[in-house]
Protein backbone atom coordinates (compact mmCIF):
# COMPACT_ATOMS: atom_id res chain seq x y z
CA UNK A 1 0.00 0.00 0.00
CA UNK A 2 1.41 3.42 -0.92
CA UNK A 3 2.35 5.96 1.72
CA UNK A 4 -0.01 8.55 0.28
CA UNK A 5 -3.19 8.31 -1.74
CA UNK A 6 -3.04 8.92 -5.49
CA UNK A 7 -6.10 9.84 -7.53
CA UNK A 8 -6.65 9.56 -11.26
CA UNK A 9 -8.86 12.44 -12.39
CA UNK A 10 -10.44 12.43 -15.84
CA UNK A 11 -12.09 15.66 -16.95
CA UNK A 12 -13.13 17.46 -20.10
CA UNK A 13 -11.51 20.74 -21.13
CA UNK A 14 -13.07 22.24 -24.26
CA UNK A 15 -12.86 19.44 -26.87
CA UNK A 16 -10.15 17.43 -25.10
CA UNK A 17 -10.24 14.89 -22.29
CA UNK A 18 -7.47 15.22 -19.70
CA UNK A 19 -6.30 12.33 -17.53
CA UNK A 20 -4.07 13.48 -14.65
CA UNK A 21 -2.82 12.03 -11.38
CA UNK A 22 -2.87 13.98 -8.11
CA UNK A 23 -2.24 13.44 -4.42
CA UNK A 24 -5.17 15.59 -3.23
CA UNK A 25 -8.67 15.93 -4.67
CA UNK A 26 -11.53 17.53 -2.76
CA UNK A 27 -14.63 19.68 -3.06
CA UNK A 28 -13.67 23.31 -3.36
CA UNK A 29 -14.87 26.19 -1.24
CA UNK A 30 -15.95 27.73 -4.54
CA UNK A 31 -19.41 26.35 -5.22
CA UNK A 32 -19.50 23.89 -8.11
CA UNK A 33 -15.76 23.21 -8.35
CA UNK A 34 -13.43 20.32 -7.48
CA UNK A 35 -9.90 21.19 -6.30
CA UNK A 36 -6.92 19.17 -7.54
CA UNK A 37 -3.54 19.66 -5.82
CA UNK A 38 -0.06 18.14 -6.05
CA UNK A 39 -0.17 16.84 -9.60
CA UNK A 40 2.01 13.76 -10.11
CA UNK A 41 3.81 13.02 -13.35
CA UNK A 42 5.49 9.75 -14.19
CA UNK A 43 9.23 10.31 -13.69
CA UNK A 44 10.65 7.50 -15.77
CA UNK A 45 14.33 7.17 -16.51
CA UNK A 46 13.90 6.02 -20.09
CA UNK A 47 14.73 7.32 -23.49
CA UNK A 48 11.10 7.33 -24.62
CA UNK A 49 9.23 10.59 -24.08
CA UNK A 50 5.44 10.78 -24.29
CA UNK A 51 4.59 14.08 -26.04
CA UNK A 52 1.13 14.19 -24.44
CA UNK A 53 2.57 13.92 -20.93
CA UNK A 54 5.28 16.48 -21.73
CA UNK A 55 2.57 18.90 -22.91
CA UNK A 56 0.70 18.41 -19.62
CA UNK A 57 3.89 18.95 -17.59
CA UNK A 58 4.46 22.22 -19.43
CA UNK A 59 0.84 23.34 -19.09
CA UNK A 60 0.72 22.66 -15.34
CA UNK A 61 4.35 23.55 -14.52
CA UNK A 62 3.61 26.57 -12.34
CA UNK A 63 0.16 25.49 -11.11
CA UNK A 64 -0.25 25.01 -7.36
CA UNK A 65 -3.94 24.17 -7.41
CA UNK A 66 -6.53 23.48 -10.15
CA UNK A 67 -10.21 24.26 -9.87
CA UNK A 68 -12.20 22.07 -12.25
CA UNK A 69 -15.93 22.72 -12.74
CA UNK A 70 -17.94 19.82 -11.32
CA UNK A 71 -19.81 19.28 -14.58
CA UNK A 72 -16.49 18.79 -16.44
CA UNK A 73 -15.42 15.87 -14.22
CA UNK A 74 -15.87 12.52 -15.92
CA UNK A 75 -14.39 10.26 -13.25
CA UNK A 76 -12.18 10.23 -10.14
CA UNK A 77 -10.48 6.99 -9.08
CA UNK A 78 -8.18 6.24 -6.16
CA UNK A 79 -5.32 4.16 -7.59
CA UNK A 80 -2.35 2.24 -6.19
CA UNK A 81 0.28 4.08 -8.23
CA UNK A 82 0.48 6.87 -10.76
CA UNK A 83 0.31 6.16 -14.45
CA UNK A 84 0.96 8.21 -17.55
CA UNK A 85 -0.96 11.48 -17.73
CA UNK A 86 -2.42 12.17 -21.14
CA UNK A 87 -4.62 14.36 -23.29
CA UNK A 88 -7.14 12.58 -25.49
CA UNK A 89 -8.82 14.28 -28.43
CA UNK A 90 -12.56 14.35 -27.75
CA UNK A 91 -15.30 13.44 -30.17
CA UNK A 92 -16.71 16.65 -31.64
CA UNK A 93 -19.88 14.96 -32.92
CA UNK A 94 -21.85 15.55 -29.73
CA UNK A 95 -21.98 18.82 -27.82
CA UNK A 96 -23.14 18.53 -24.21
CA UNK A 97 -26.33 20.39 -23.38
CA UNK A 98 -25.48 23.33 -21.11
CA UNK A 99 -26.70 22.78 -17.58
CA UNK A 100 -26.93 24.96 -14.53
CA UNK A 101 -26.23 23.98 -10.95
CA UNK A 102 -28.85 26.47 -9.85
CA UNK A 103 -32.58 25.74 -9.74
CA UNK A 104 -35.18 28.45 -10.27
CA UNK A 105 -36.93 29.66 -7.15
CA UNK A 106 -40.70 29.85 -6.74
CA UNK A 107 -40.62 33.50 -5.68
CA UNK A 108 -43.70 35.42 -6.60
CA UNK A 109 -45.94 32.37 -6.91
CA UNK A 110 -48.94 31.97 -4.68
CA UNK A 111 -50.55 28.69 -3.92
Amino acid sequence: MPDTEIFKVIFQNETKVYEVFAREVYQSDMYGFITIEQLVFNERNSVLVDPSEEKLKTEFASVKRCYIPMHAIIRIDEVDKEGTSKIIEGDNKVTPFPTSVYTPSNSGKTE
